[in-house]
């Protein structure tokens, strides 16, 4: 718990001075506030039964000294409210800084069993939070801690008995408002319950629009959205009936207090207890005794909003990527492409089966290798070891005879380029995505990379050519357009070992054609790995496996296990015949 605040406060460290600057401000700010009804009462009690010219020239000096004072508390409230608020925001940046790189460290089974949507909201919301925190909690505590004190010791100093009555109702006035506080969280909880339902709703309508018109269930889906929007209206409903009764409440009480202040000043002047001037300082001063109420009233929510959403980003920060670098990791340099599987075994943390068993398997610098098997058999597994995407459970692999674990993952990563079935491509340009493969490219580069992956002529033909916006995931390409523009930048990348993830398996046999023949080309005296679903686009490999649960089943050339009549002669002949078909 301790070290848990100690890292919240060491968030302050580098805007030290403007924290210090943003507290001076909010203690001068309250002071002046203080002041102000002194002033007014010195004028009223003192100033006005002097002699004409003295007493003008008192007021006119005193009305100066007023106006410098409201000017001053005017950059007091300018200063706390825009300093005070970037200094809050400095620090949400640098807390999203610090998640984001963490993020980018987190292993893919960290990924595996986490939902998008909420990862971002610890970037945003919780961060959100956290800041106003920063920001407004010592702030508000001060300026609340001065008025609430100054205003109580000044108004016993003028009158202890009627301070005493105005402070009376002060502790009903609290438990009215944490009463209502708390009802009003519990139900503004359940709002942002409600709206993250409705957003996630909307992300599914809209992300499955197609099938959702292609079957016309457009009043399904109204209904269903009808659904979680009545729900919403019902919580809004509640919590506006809190917030109605906590605003209105405290609104009455503040008037309350100027009554009672009121009666009962009035009858202590007729007993000569106190006089018109203490009366009217202290009907100046019930604004400053409760506001300073609501706002620590209000801290309290903000300090539960903004300690949760901390504890949130804690969470995240304390997971460990269980993939790093060694201490002594070495870079991994002049690759010919040499990989060896050694008694590989490897199996996910949350199951207990192993999807990998004992693989021994040696591949030569420059061999083409391709994979084939049943679904689950752990083809794609396999070739997710090689860059450390998992670690193996049990066995080593090595590439150039060094274990991969003794090098840093940017060189090994740097030295392997991946061709997925499923392209993702950022929102951006065509230059921008192609050249993600190797970010300080020149256009030349770009332009040569596209030739490679028999990309260039369909870019060319786009509205702005390269510089042709292709929207959020590249979803106004085509898939093989998509899949030339990632095998492009695996070109520009240049890497000596290549691994192609079923990347024709979703084509049209015309676009699988222009493809295959970039992945060929790409291929040409790198060290591959194809994972194929068609078994047509690797009759050329050097070497087919033949992956099961058991392990490596079958190896050998195209005509050699077609030859042998077992698990890939099946293979090829199911879908040879459903061709034929």
């Amino acid at each position: 718990m301790e070290n848990k605040w100690k890292k919240f406060i060491s968030y302050y460290k580098p805007y030290k001075k403007l924290f210090l600057a943003d507290m001076f401000f909010a203690f001068l700010g309250a002071a002046v506030t203080l002041i102000l009804p002194l002033i007014i009462r010195y004028i009223t009690s003192d100033v006005i039964y002097r002699e004409m010219n003295e007493a003008f020239q008192i007021i006119l000096l005193l009305a100066a000294v007023m106006i410098g004072l409201i000017a001053l508390e005017c950059y007091c409230n300018f200063f706390i409210a825009y300093y005070g608020h970037m200094m809050g925001a400095r620090m949400e940046y640098n807390m999203r800084n610090e998640i984001f790189e963490h993020y980018q460290k987190l292993s893919f089974s960290f990924y595996d069993n986490q939902k998008v949507g909420q990862l971002m909201s610890r970037v945003t919301n919780d961060l959100f939070d956290i800041s106003e925190l920063f920001h407004h909690g010592p702030e508000d505590i001060v300026i609340s801690i001065i008025k609430l004190l100054g205003s109580f010791f000044i108004l016993l100093s003028v009158n202890w008995h009627l301070a005493l009555v105005a402070f009376a109702i002060i502790p009903i006035m609290v438990g009215y408002a944490f009463y209502f506080n708390k009802k009003m969280k519990r139900a503004f909880k359940k709002n942002r319950a409600r709206i993250a339902d409705i957003n996630a709703q909307i992300e599914d309508n809209l992300s499955g629009i197609r099938v959702v018109k292609s079957f016309a269930n457009e009043e399904i889906e109204m209904e269903k959205f009808t659904q979680g929007n009545d729900k919403f209206i019902e919580s809004k409903r509640e919590s506006y009936r809190y917030m109605g009764a906590y605003h209105a409440g405290l609104g009455a009480f503040t008037t309350l207090i100027t009554v009672v202040v009121i009666v009962s000043g009035a009858l202590f002047m007729t007993k000569n207890i106190i006089l018109v001037t203490d009366l009217i300082t202290f009907l100046l001063y019930i604004n400053n005794f409760t506001e300073p109420v609501r706002k620590l009233i209000n801290f309290t929510e903000q300090f539960q909003n903004g300690a949760s959403g901390y504890e949130r980003f804690l969470e995240i920060m304390r997971i460990n990527p269980d993939i790093m670098d060694k201490e002594d990791a070495k870079e991994l340099k002049q690759v010919k492409g040499d990989i060896s599987f050694e008694n590989v075994s490897f199996q996910y943390e949350e199951t207990k089966e192993e999807v990998l068993s004992h693989i021994n398997l040696k591949v030569k610098a420059g061999q083409y290798i391709a994979l084939v098997g049943s679904s689950g058999a752990g083809k794609s597994t396999l070739c997710s070891l090689i860059p450390r995407f998992y670690d193996v459970s049990s066995g080593k692999i090595t590439i150039d005879d060094i274990d991969i674990r003794d090098v840093t993952l940017k060189s090994l990563r740097n030295n392997i380029g991946i061709v997925q079935q499923d392209v993702y491509l950022f929102a951006g340009t065509v230059m921008d995505n192609i050249r993600y493969g190797k970010p300080n490219a020149t256009e030349a580069e770009v332009v040569a990379a596209a030739q490679n992956a028999n990309a260039h002529e369909f870019i060319m033909e786009l509205p702005d050519g390269y510089d042709t916006y292709i929207g959020q995931r590249g979803i106004k390409l085509s898939g093989g357009q998509k899949q030339r523009l990632s095998i492009a930048r695996v070109f520009l990348k240049n890497p000596p070992i290549l691994i192609f993830d079923e990347a024709t398996s979703a084509l049209d046999n015309e676009s699988e054609k222009v493809v295959q023949d970039s992945l060929e080309k790409l291929a040409k005296n790198r060290t591959t790995f194809v994972i194929a679903h068609r078994l047509s686009t690797i009759r050329n490999a050097e070497k087919i496996l033949v992956l099961t649960e058991n392990g490596i089943a079958e190896e050998g050339t195209h005509q050699q296990l077609l030859k042998q009549e077992g698990i890939y002669a099946g293979f090829y002949n199911m879908q040879f015949n459903k061709k034929e078909a």
